[in-house]
């Protein structure tokens, strides 16, 4: 895992090459000052390797990018980590960016969110609503529609949660200055 300060570990969801590639940039991501949100392998063969970094803040910009891209390539040919010819793609997480960390739960309360649980909460395993923040080591979340009520759902049974875009979060972030 990455950091290992409370609400900055990450979960580590990628299996295979990707989990690989993490494991090996996480480390170089972080000393530049970034943070590393998610590694995904895209096409036949792992053809494309996409990174998702940012800020401590929750920017990136295109400058940042090529930064990382600058110091992730060249580490990835040396040490012979992909099997063949490969395309690197490294972002920023976007507006409906994948919830990683505790912090980014904290960070986006008031915003909507889909989450998917590893295992069984309350007989379900998806869950969409209103992120609410955190409460020890669980996601509070306000469910949406008929069913309502609050839930919270252990951090580290979370397999999945990503921000809806939303028009107040497309606000929100419109509003933001620019770095």
């Amino acid at each position: 895992m990455a950091s290992n300060h409370a609400g900055r570990k990450r979960l580590e969801r990628e299996e295979g090459l990707a989990r690989i590639v993490a494991a090996r940039i996480e480390p170089v991501v972080e000393n530049m000052g970034y943070r590393l949100v998610r590694v995904r392998m895209i096409g036949k063969n792992a053809t494309t390797v996409q990174i998702m970094a940012e800020r401590p803040d929750f920017t990136m910009t295109i400058d940042d990018c090529e930064r990382l891209s600058r110091a992730i390539s060249p580490l990835l040919d040396v040490e012979g980590i992909m099997p063949g010819a490969y395309n690197l793609e490294v972002s920023s997480p976007g507006l409906d960016r994948p919830l990683v960390r505790l912090e980014d739960f904290k960070r986006w309360r008031g915003y909507r969110s889909n989450i998917e649980m590893m295992v069984d909460r309350e007989g379900r395993r998806r869950f969409r609503g209103t992120l609410l923040g955190v409460e020890g080591n669980c996601v509070e979340l306000r469910l949406e529609g008929e069913e309502g009520g609050t839930v919270h759902l252990p951090f580290n049974e979370i397999d999945m949660a990503r921000l809806l875009i939303t028009d107040a979060l497309i606000r929100d972030c419109l509003a933001r200055p620019v770095q």
